[in-house]
């Protein structure tokens, strides 16, 4: 079983070699690249929006009962900003990043494989791996860190619609506070993790849709994983670069 598990990490290790070494090319057709982000991250934009808005408004409950107790509501801004920019924005959208689009790139990949389209196209000397593979996984990590602004944007204007309009925490208070206390590390830490995130699904996403048995239930199996994997990943990257940001 450790075999079996040690082989799979250095066969992914060994496909993202591949995938990468074709990113370059499929950058010369930015359309496809364009068309491969519009399909990760603007038909995923609903979902996020309605996501953060609602987890910015919990964020604004919560944090809002919390600091009462200490006398500390103005700094509301300040606990929202930072749980949003650091750690629910990119963990929360990675991970319905891999329920939606995720699912999405492994299915259309595997129903390729399963069709044989991908064979045909190796067949007339086409490389899948620089027409499908590439463009998409390039598509998901450029998408993945637009998807976790916006839902960093939707879940403070939640936060503030709580903790402003409904709890009555003074509106200058709110924004100065934040102002003052997010500093620019605190924005790279989300943008770094936005982008390992959008790197691990997307590599989960189109490897197993490339590598799925060609058979229905195989294709199925490999969007069940899609979502296991990514989720796991997702969480055990958020600790790894949260320890290293803290170690610094």
């Amino acid at each position: 079983m450790i075999v079996a598990a040690l082989q799979r990490v250095g066969a992914v290790g060994v496909f993202l070699g591949r995938v990468l070494a074709q990113c370059a090319p499929a950058l010369l057709r930015p359309r496809s690249v364009v068309h491969q982000v519009y399909n990760a991250g603007a038909r995923s934009l609903i979902i996020i929006m309605l996501c953060g808005l609602f987890v910015g408004m919990v964020l604004g409950l919560q944090g809002f009962d919390l600091l009462q107790r200490f006398g500390s509501e103005d700094a509301l801004g300040v606990a929202a900003a930072l749980g949003l920019l650091k750690e629910l924005g990119p963990v929360v959208t990675a991970l319905l990043f891999a329920g939606r689009a995720g699912t999405a790139l492994t299915s259309e990949i595997g129903l390729m494989r399963a069709t044989d389209q991908l064979t045909a196209m190796e067949m007339m000397a086409v490389d899948p791996l620089r027409h499908v593979v590439a463009p998409r996984f390039l598509g998901g990590v450029i998408a993945m860190p637009l998807l976790v602004a916006v839902f960093n944007v939707i879940g403070l204007f939640g936060a503030q619609l709580i903790g402003v309009q409904l709890m009555g925490v003074d509106t200058g208070a709110f924004w100065s506070q934040m102002q003052s206390a997010v500093e620019l590390d605190d924005v790279n830490e989300g943008i770094v993790k936005s982008v390992c995130f959008g790197v691990a699904c997307s590599l989960v996403a189109v490897y197993e849709g490339y590598t799925a048995k060609p058979t229905a239930e195989g294709v199925g199996l490999a969007t069940t994983r899609t979502v296991v994997i990514s989720s796991v990943l997702t969480l055990l990257l958020d600790y790894m670069l949260t320890a290293a940001f803290l170690g610094r």
